[in-house]
């Protein structure tokens, strides 16, 4: 961990090598990434959501592990590092995600259409007209980083440009993790102009269109202050 030379430490050296990966791909990584997901209208789902579901909770039961060993290499990363790198690596870790974000913040809230247990849909209607995809989460997601979101969390986790956002069934994945909606995204930054990207993003005016027209949840909310925790998993895609 230490570097008796005063050099950079493995961590420091990481963050100058994977930082500048991230940042180029900083407001399209995400959407190419989710190109690779599963579908919600693919066969099959109700076999891939229990395998997922197994593997989440095997996540959830490690990932106190990871974030234990995480604590101990922050506090040992910046030893003997000299302070004007020190300084830069810092700089590096808030851009990168790697530090908690407090600020105001825009909260986005999708959710599939109010529908009685076994009632008929509507001739016309398709079932997965009225529930949300994972396009529709990544629509929004990317609105946020091109309204200059400083940090972006989905459900309860920070997200970065490599974070692939994924739809099992009506659920969705995210780093391991299994949530049902509604879905909601939280982004600090300036609200005026993350308001106007939302309203400007192709694929969230092509939701807003099913929400008009099949009644699906779409919520927006200003947050005065909050703050987003740090990413906690590998900046490396």
């Amino acid at each position: 961990m230490d570097n008796p030379n005063g050099g950079l430490t493995r961590r420091a050296k990481s963050i100058f090598v994977t930082s500048s990966a991230a940042l180029a791909g900083f407001l399209f990584v995400a959407s190419g990434i989710t190109a690779n997901g599963t579908d919600i209208r693919t066969g099959g789902l109700e076999d891939l959501r229990s395998l997922v579901l197994d593997r989440a909770n095997k996540v959830a039961v490690l990932q106190g592990e990871v974030e234990t060993l995480s604590r101990e290499v922050n506090e040992l990363s910046l030893v003997n590092v000299d302070p004007v790198l020190s300084s830069q690596i810092v700089a590096l870790e808030q851009i990168t995600g790697l530090t908690p974000v407090t600020g105001a913040a825009l909260k986005i809230s999708l959710n599939d259409a109010p529908r009685e247990l076994g009632a008929p849909i509507a001739s016309g209607i398709s079932p997965d007209d009225l529930v949300v995809h994972q396009q529709d989460v990544q629509a929004v997601v990317n609105a946020m980083w091109r309204g200059g979101a400083t940090a972006i969390q989905v459900m309860d986790q920070r997200v970065i440009s490599t974070s692939a956002i994924r739809c099992v069934g009506n659920t969705l994945s995210l780093q391991g993790r299994v949530y049902s909606p509604p879905f909601v995204v939280i982004a600090v930054g300036n609200i005026s102009e993350l308001q106007q990207a939302l309203n400007s993003e192709p694929g969230v005016l092509l939701y807003r269109e099913y929400v008009d027209r099949f009644n699906l949840g779409f919520d927006i909310s200003i947050m005065n202050e909050v703050t987003i925790p740090a990413w906690k998993g590998s900046i490396e895609q």
